[in-house]
């Protein structure tokens, strides 16, 4: 007797456009090649062992089980208090604070909430690379509006333009990554009063607002009533504690759009991590460790920007995030010019330091000589990396 055929059904793919991404790839490559990984944005360092010691602790205590769907009490409480405290924004923990599977997932709750098919969504470009996935897969349309090439500052003007009757929302990111740009808050004001006569929302990507250099403040939507008000506010433990695996983030946003982001989150994720959320929530307590954060990575920018000055990269500006953009066009090597990805591929394979091409930040692959690092890493790390910089 034989056996039936076997047979998969064929489907048609919701994101056809999308493969692997160029992290996955580029942190694969700089495994098999034993390069230092300055591409995927994560820290090689550890957290600090209390935040460690109060997840035992936790779990010890018996918090195992589901928490509630919007985020433990304690932890919503914490993030009002800091909330009011660096941006002036009161808001209620029971119906404006949601705790998150990390801002990606934050990001696509948002956009499920509130985009309906046909509806627009604008996005300004270079930008992380889940935005426009996640407004396919909620059947909008992504509107791409480039940020100024060189000083990727936003262009207002192409802004407006972009708005029309059909726009839904428009995602920021600041301070941006990939380029290290902040928002200052001129920014932010006439953002505020572009969208003062529309129904746009604003969902504004926040997750390094701790990584603002030189005397800067960070302008969360939250400090511009007029932002705040239809505003998603989107923020992460995992880059403010170096705890990224872990994956807990949150969404401040008023009372009618929460609702409407909790109806997705309760079916997307419904809740997240127990004993994390409780770790988090007393590890908050104490401000000291996101108020000196930027300090701490100013140092670390400093310290690479000032190796990479000896060799023949041209340093873009570096405002925030813990990236930082350099410009390729005046190398003397490799022997031909390379496109952005394939001088990456060059990079890892040849000098043994990763990193990650700009255009992989545009739909359309655009190439302007310019690639990123990520320096949150230990000193040696970067060390090791410049010392095999410096043959260029």
């Amino acid at each position: 007797m034989t056996s039936p055929a076997v047979h998969t059904p064929a489907l048609t793919s919701r994101l056809p456009n999308v493969g692997t991404t160029i992290f996955t790839v580029m942190s694969a490559l700089a495994a098999e090649h034993k390069a230092v990984n300055l591409g995927q944005g994560f820290p090689d360092f550890d957290c600090d062992p209390a935040l460690v010691d109060a997840v035992t602790a936790a779990m010890k205590a018996g918090h195992n089980q589901y928490p509630p769907m919007t985020g433990v009490p304690a932890l919503r409480q914490a993030m009002a208090a800091k909330m009011q405290a660096l941006y002036g924004l009161r808001c209620n923990p029971d119906t404006e604070i949601t705790v998150t599977a990390g801002a990606t997932q934050a990001i696509l709750t948002a956009i499920l909430a509130v985009v309906q098919p046909g509806d627009e969504v604008i996005v300004l470009e270079p930008c992380y690379d889940s935005y426009v996935p996640n407004i396919e897969l909620a059947g909008g349309v992504p509107v791409r509006v480039p940020l100024i090439p060189g000083s990727f500052r936003p262009d207002f003007d192409r802004i407006a333009a972009a708005i029309t009757p059909r726009t839904r929302a428009l995602i920021i990111n600041s301070p941006h990554n990939p380029s290290g740009m902040v928002w200052s808050a001129a920014d932010m004001q006439r953002l505020q009063d572009l969208l003062a006569p529309t129904e746009v929302l604003l969902i504004s990507d926040e997750v390094y607002e701790h990584m603002v250099f030189d005397g800067q403040a960070h302008q969360s939507a939250a400090r511009f009533p007029g932002l705040a008000a239809r505003a998603f506010i989107v923020s992460s433990f995992g880059k403010t504690y170096h705890v990224t695996g872990w994956k807990v983030g949150t969404v401040v946003a008023p009372a009618a759009l929460t609702a409407e982001f909790r109806k997705v989150h309760q079916f997307n994720v419904f809740t997240v991590n127990t004993p994390v959320q409780h770790a988090l929530a007393s590890h908050m307590a104490n401000p000291a460790p996101y108020l000196e954060l930027a300090a701490f990575y100013q140092h670390k920018r400093d310290l690479f920007r000032e190796g990479l000055a000896a060799t023949r990269f041209r340093l873009l500006p570096g405002e925030g995030t813990y990236f930082q953009c350099v410009d390729i066009s005046q190398l003397a090597v490799p022997e031909r010019e390379l496109p952005e990805a394939e001088f990456c591929q060059w990079l890892t394979k040849e000098i043994g330091v990763a990193a990650i091409p700009l255009s992989a930040f545009y739909g359309n692959g655009f190439d302007q000589r310019v690639v990123r690092f990520c320096f949150a890493k230990k000193d040696d790390t970067l060390r090791e990396a410049l010392q095999r910089l410096a043959r260029l």
